[in-house]
């Protein structure tokens, strides 16, 4: 018996040390590295790419190229290679040289006699422009033929501000110049597709949130596609032109929604709440089934990103870490790195979004690995805004060889999913469906900018099944799972089995684009209690008990509204309603400070309402719209209204 007893106490105390550890997170295993700059130079990344020798190769907006040798060191060596450039925003290497994107044209870069200096600046090919400001060109990026594949941005209207337009041919495409330098239109529908990447020999982009763009997402490309932004449909009906879909096609079956008031002014259109029979990106598919693209994955704005940038394949054979293969999703706006895993079903790429590393000093825009496997991070925020509030910058990221508890991969199932952990889980805390939560929602397709999530619903759980390793985890769901929605798979009760750590990121986004064939799970293999209650986290917590949903004081609760909220209590509301993508409360970000949105001196109910219905024309010096947020519930919206009035001081 004592025996017994002594064996006890030791179970619990050593069961109480692991609930005591604390989890680690994502600095814990990747570092972040920045090099010695030389003093006065201005690196406002838009090209890296990554040379034979080891050396890094970089291009600035500011229209020089760098070369960076001994990049790995304490003191590596930067030389000019080339300038006056135009705002160069890609960067690549192919047969002994060096191309890059300007604005207008693709240009080889030629160092002839060898001094490390290019003395040859040819052009392949130009592209017209019509000067707006907004027609950036990203690339290029090499395909296996020795082609060069360029995206170009869309312009905007002058009265229709909002609206993307394409004004001269190229704008809102992406296009091939062959090796002998002729032109190829091969797919339209993007907007800011700064993200153009070859991956595997495969072409795939990404785009940013905006007008028809409901969030930020990656696209796989094929010749003929359209990936959802009209304004390039303008030029479909060229001779040399793959895409079959046409401008009045896609107009008979969408609203562009052009309203003018009484005074004969375009009206900017804006999310309707509660709207009866919104559109989907999947509806205009299944009508044009042979021209419309898809998103393999869609990145949740302001929770992954909202200014998505390059996409880099894990090549490293395991330097950068456990997620050999998959692909790493830069952001602009946000400053930081996701992780994606992608799968093909049906012959269609999908796959889930999860966070990776933040914290980066200004907006992350191209990547590129070194030798070592680090990899090499070029970031800019001029004009665009970010969260790491310095203008420009270079960083590196390491990662220490220790291994984090991690999803690595989501995969979807007839009937629920599945996901590969990288070390085992705990079985109790993988065998209790309180560690779960999975909802379901989608974007609207509209000439809007941007969406809410909309149509959300939990979905419930029947099961689930963990293997014999401990290492994988299948859920199945009680009911149908619905294709073309993104799923958030939320598992923050699940505990690492030797350490009991929680998940260094515990949420993942699945885009479902097709549901698998397959075998079902019998319901005799399932497992599943519901062991003690959900610890009600405070972000979680009911604000009802402070505030009416009409914004006046419940009867009772006149000391709990009097009462200013804290930060800390705050924090919270404003991390899951996506608030800090883009606000702070003392530094301007890509939006205002929230201090300075205090200094308007609006009322608790008209900052909810700009919440609902944001007005950009109040803040002219602010490049990037904040999109409406009708999602955010009443009462948080009041309790975050009453806490930023509270920074006027």
């Amino acid at each position: 018996m004592r025996q017994f007893l002594k064996t006890t106490l030791l179970f619990l105390v050593s069961c109480t040390f692991a609930l005591a550890q604390e989890t680690p997170t994502e600095e814990d295993y990747y570092k972040i590295l920045t090099p010695p700059i030389p003093e006065g130079l201005i690196l406002e990344v838009g090209g890296l790419t990554t040379l034979p020798n080891g050396s890094i190769a970089m291009a600035t907006r500011r229209g020089d190229v760098l070369i960076m040798d001994n990049p790995t060191s304490n003191k590596p060596y930067f030389r000019k290679f080339a300038s006056g450039l135009h705002e160069i925003l890609g960067l690549a290497w192919k047969d002994g040289a060096l191309y890059c994107a300007q604005r207008g044209e693709l240009t080889k870069l030629i160092d002839k006699n060898g001094d490390g200096k290019a003395e040859i600046y040819e052009t392949v090919y130009s592209w017209p422009v019509s000067g707006h400001y907004h027609e950036y060109s990203f690339g290029p990026k090499i395909a296996p033929d020795g082609s060069f594949f360029v995206s170009g941005n869309v312009a905007f209207g002058n009265e229709e501000w909002w609206r993307g337009e394409s004004r001269v041919p190229g704008r809102g495409w992406i296009f091939r110049i062959t090796p002998d330098g002729k032109y190829e239109p091969y797919a339209t529908g993007v907007r800011s597709p700064a993200g153009i990447s070859m991956i595997d020999g495969e072409l795939f982009y990404t785009d940013n949130q905006g007008d028809w763009m409901g969030s930020g997402g990656i696209w796989k490309v094929d010749k003929g596609d359209f990936m959802g932004h009209p304004a390039g449909l303008k030029w479909a009906g060229m001779p040399n032109s793959p895409v079959k879909l046409s401008e009045k096609q896609f107009f008979s079956f969408m609203d562009n929604r052009q309203v003018k008031d009484k005074n004969g002014r375009y009206i900017k259109p804006e999310n309707i709440a509660d709207e009866k029979d919104p559109k989907f990106l999947y509806m205009l598919k299944e009508k044009f089934p042979e021209s419309v693209k898809l998103p393999a994955v869609w990145l949740p704005y302001g929770i992954h990103g909202i200014s998505t940038s390059e996409i880099v394949k894990d090549n490293t054979d395991g330097k950068f870490g456990p997620f050999a293969g998959q692909l790493f999703v830069g952001d602009q706006g946000q400053s930081k790195i996701m992780r994606v895993f992608l799968e093909k079903v049906n012959g269609e790429y999908q796959g889930a979004a999860f966070d990776f590393r933040s914290n980066f000093q200004s907006g992350v825009l191209r990547m590129t690995y070194g030798k070592d496997g680090s990899m090499f991070v070029g970031e800019t925020n001029r004009g665009w805004g970010s969260a790491g509030d310095a203008n420009q910058g270079l960083q590196r990221l390491v990662w220490n060889g220790k291994m984090p508890f991690e999803m690595y991969s989501v995969k979807a199932k007839p009937d629920g999913f599945e996901i590969n952990f990288t070390m085992p889980v705990d079985r109790a805390s993988a065998e209790n469906l309180n560690s779960y939560e999975i909802s379901s929602f989608i974007y609207k397709y509209h000439a809007v900018y941007g969406s809410p999530p909309t149509n959300t619903e939990k979905v419930a759980i029947k099961g689930v099944k963990v293997s014999d390793d401990g290492k994988t985890i299948r859920i199945v769901a009680d009911g149908p799972l619905r294709r073309y929605y993104v799923h958030h798979l939320n598992l923050n009760g699940i505990r690492a089995a030797d350490s009991y750590y929680s998940l260094v990121h515990p949420s993942a986004y699945y885009t479902l684009n097709n549901i698998p064939e397959g075998e079902k799970m019998k319901v005799s293999e399932l497992k599943g209690t519901r062991t003690g209650e959900k610890q009600a986290s405070a972000d979680m917590k009911s604000t009802m008990d402070l505030v009416s949903p009409d914004g006046k004081n419940q009867p009772g609760a006149a000391a709990s509204v009097a009462s200013v909220p804290t930060y800390e209590e705050i924090k919270p509301l404003l991390q899951r309603n996506t608030c800090l993508a883009c606000h702070a409360a003392d530094k301007r970000v890509v939006g205002p400070a929230y201090q300075d949105v205090a200094k308007r001196k609006y009322s608790n109910e008209k900052i909810v309402d700009l919440i609902y219905n944001p007005k950009p024309e109040n803040w002219p010096d602010y490049t990037t719209p904040m999109a409406a947020m009708p999602q955010v519930p009443k009462d948080e919206a009041l309790k975050i209204a009453a806490w930023i009035n509270s920074l006027d001081k």
